[in-house]
């Protein structure tokens, strides 16, 4: 994640909320609560018609530069993994610009999971492509069918399918923890903000987030 000065403005906002006892709301793009924890994100883990849903142990990332490592910290929970988020950032070398790529993440997925079990994959143009999209679906589909989460660095607006929109245009770390209809919706597990910390979107509108960026899947 590499965040921009307004995002880092507005996420500083939130942490002033959140001290003085409350908690910031989502504006345009979602805001990280430092310091916060959520239980609300907790899916019975479950599988048929077309569906799997991967029970996830959530906590929201504890400051606005934090998404790279909350978000592989969440992934691993399916796996009832509980592994510590700042060691997680030393890692990754995770400095107040962010986490720098997927290829950063995935090496922390291999140490906890396997050697070689995770591998990244690159979604180099501005849009994605037909192929792009029917290999994520593909990727999503058998990563979570082995109960492990996907997670994916993504860039710039999506909608999900509640009509919210989810705004990160300096970049995010997210994790996407099941999916429906055969993989055309997915579910996304995001630490950006409690309150919005579970929604699903569709494997197109994924697709085209991740573009210019990659996530990590199994082999």
């Amino acid at each position: 994640m590499r965040t921009d000065i307004l995002r880092k403005t507005a996420l500083t906002i939130a942490a002033a909320a959140a001290t003085a006892g409350g908690i910031a709301g989502p504006a345009i793009a979602a805001q990280a609560t430092p310091g916060a924890q959520a239980s609300a994100v907790v899916q019975a883990d479950r599988k048929g018609n077309g569906e799997r849903q991967l029970d996830v142990r959530y906590e929201a990332q504890p400051n606005f530069y934090y998404c790279g490592p909350a978000a592989t910290r969440n992934a691993l929970s399916v796996q009832g993994k509980n592994i510590d988020v700042h060691a997680m950032a030393k890692e990754m070398g995770t400095t107040e610009a962010g986490t720098d790529s997927i290829n950063d993440i995935t090496p922390v997925l291999n140490k906890e999971t396997g050697k070689d079990v995770y591998r990244s994959v690159e979604i180099p143009g501005a849009k994605a492509e037909a192929k792009q999209v029917e290999k994520l679906r593909a990727d999503v589909v058998r990563t979570v069918d082995e109960g492990r989460a996907v997670v994916a660095n993504i860039a710039g607006t999506a909608t999900d399918t509640e009509g919210t929109t989810h705004a990160f245009e300096g970049g995010h770390y997210i994790s996407v923890v099941g999916y429906h209809d055969n993989g055309d919706t997915v579910t996304i597990a995001d630490s950006a903000d409690p309150a919005q910390a579970s929604y699903q979107v569709s494997i197109d509108a994924l697709a085209n987030w991740i573009a210019s960026r990659g996530y990590s899947a199994t082999s």
